[in-house]
């Protein structure tokens, strides 16, 4: 049961997580899906890794966000920063953010500021320390070019049940 009440969770959260700056607003389509790596056997027997709908995730695995956006208006867009939240019953794996062109930062304090992992510091026990996986509350993504006109770009990141 409780593997159900975070499948929930993360489902809720993930879905409609990601925004993008309000310049955009109504030019783009933004879309958040959450899937986990699982083992296929084909009809053959081989075996092949394949992503799958994070249906059922229990403690200690990992689930992979992917966040597409599309220009859906008639002219090109500039200026995309996509933002998303690390829910709090998930942990970011380190290294596994990406996105084509794209500058990621990471934030500790609910996305009021975000730097590079290596910049961040948290407060603990009133001593300040460097920030580790744990700490990180998002994730941003600041698109480098212009998106032409029905283009699309993606970002993705991993993040571990608790």
């Amino acid at each position: 049961m409780k593997t159900t009440r975070y499948l929930l969770a993360i489902a809720a959260l993930g879905f409609a997580a990601s925004t993008a700056n309000a310049q955009d607003a109504g030019r783009l389509e933004v879309k958040t899906v959450v899937q986990k790596e699982a083992e296929v056997v084909s009809n053959d027997g081989s075996k092949s890794v394949e992503l799958v709908a994070a249906d059922a995730v229990v403690p200690g695995e990992e689930v992979i966000y992917t966040v597409t956006y599309t220009n859906v208006s008639d002219e090109p867009t500039d200026s995309i920063v996509i933002s998303n939240p690390i829910p709090a019953q998930l942990t970011y794996v380190y290294g596994s953010a990406f996105g084509p062109g794209t500058t990621i930062t990471f934030s500790v304090d609910g996305g009021q500021t975000f730097g590079s992992p290596e910049t961040l510091v948290v407060v603990d026990g009133g001593i300040e320390r460097a920030a580790t996986t744990e700490d990180f509350t998002n994730i941003r993504w600041e698109v480098q070019n212009p998106l032409l006109v029905g283009q699309r770009g993606f970002a993705r990141f991993r993040a571990r049940l608790n």
